[in-house]
């Protein structure tokens, strides 16, 4: 589970940090931005997706009926941190 963690903010980091040079955003601030925008909500999503597995398998066994519980939870775990940021920054995401 450890791994899957790691592994979900490794992916993450790196593919904002891409999206993010790509306008034109040298490569320290998108990585800055990447680690502030992701983190607290890629670690809260990986946790709760791997708790919900754990919890419905009994163990980190990974089946289909799992996958799409976990989805949800890992959708809407991060939800009230990152609606709090763009408040507090306020920004609009539409």
């Amino acid at each position: 589970m450890t791994l899957a963690i790691i592994n979900g903010l490794i992916t993450s980091v790196i593919l904002e940090t891409i999206i993010l040079m790509k306008q034109n955003i040298n490569f320290q601030n998108a990585l800055k931005t990447a680690f502030g925008m992701s983190f607290i909500s890629m670690v809260s999503m990986e946790i709760a997706m791997n708790i919900t597995d754990y919890l419905l398998t009994g163990g980190a066994i990974l089946t289909w009926w799992v996958i799409p519980i976990m989805l949800i939870v890992g959708f809407l775990t991060p939800w009230p941190y990152n609606y709090w940021r763009l408040k507090k920054f306020g920004i609009n995401c539409h």
